[in-house]
């Protein structure tokens, strides 16, 4: 959310009668900046700093570090990068949901309105990490596989379900449909990724931060995405 916009960057795209808002790359300029020479991936972060500008923790001169990147150069400052979005597999995800309704329990007990606790980024679970191989050499041998997987996993299923339902910008790819880092490319990466911010449907970039080593091979199809597992 941009509180600031020190480059006078947003502006509006239409596309069939639909307006939605952006930022725009080309507003940085001056001061021997060349925005049309970084790389792809630095554009992307670029337009992230200027979507997401407050004057505290990104301000104009983030921006114009990296507008101003030298390939030559030693790196001497952070980027104060905003995914779009989280992807989680089961195994390390779970842990996440846990704490998102414990913080819940805690509201509640301080009084406030638990409903207020959710990811501040749309995150999205696919369930992958408790395949076990029961069955195998039949024809049926992948039907029966989930059978027992659901049966096996009941409790934990039944409790990512509820949070599915309880928490906002949280969704959970039911097992059974591919490994993580498959479903992010061939099903929830959106190259271009649309949200309401602050009353307006905002147009940008899609990018992920994802707890799988392969997080990165959405980058093959434009989408900028970090592995995080280690974290």
């Amino acid at each position: 959310m941009a509180s600031q916009d020190s480059f006078g960057a947003k502006g509006t795209l239409d596309v069939d009668g639909k307006a939605y808002e952006i930022f725009r790359l080309d507003a940085v300029s001056g001061d021997g900046l060349d925005v049309d020479s970084l790389p792809f991936s630095l554009k992307v972060l670029l337009e992230n700093l200027l979507r997401t500008e407050d004057g505290a923790d990104i301000t104009a001169d983030d921006i114009k570090a990296i507008a101003g990147w030298d390939a030559d150069a030693d790196p001497s400052k952070e980027i104060q990068f905003t995914p779009a979005r989280v992807i989680m597999q089961d195994f390390t995800g779970v842990p996440c949901v846990v704490d998102l309704a414990t913080m819940r329990e805690a509201m509640a007990d301080l009084g406030g309105d638990p409903a207020k606790i959710n990811p501040l980024a749309p995150a999205e679970m696919v369930i992958d990490h408790s395949v076990i191989a029961d069955v195998f050499g039949t024809p049926g041998a992948f039907e029966r596989n989930v059978e027992i997987e659901y049966e096996r996993n009941r409790e934990r299923y039944q409790f990512l379900r509820w949070g599915q339902g309880a928490f906002d910008d949280f969704k959970v790819v039911p097992p059974g449909t591919g490994i993580v880092h498959q479903v992010n490319i061939e099903h929830l990466a959106r190259t271009i990724f649309t949200r309401e911010v602050d009353g307006e449907l905002q147009a940008y970039p899609d990018t992920c931060v994802g707890t799988d080593s392969h997080t990165t091979m959405v980058n093959g199809i434009g989408v900028v995405g970090w592995g995080v597992g280690g974290i």
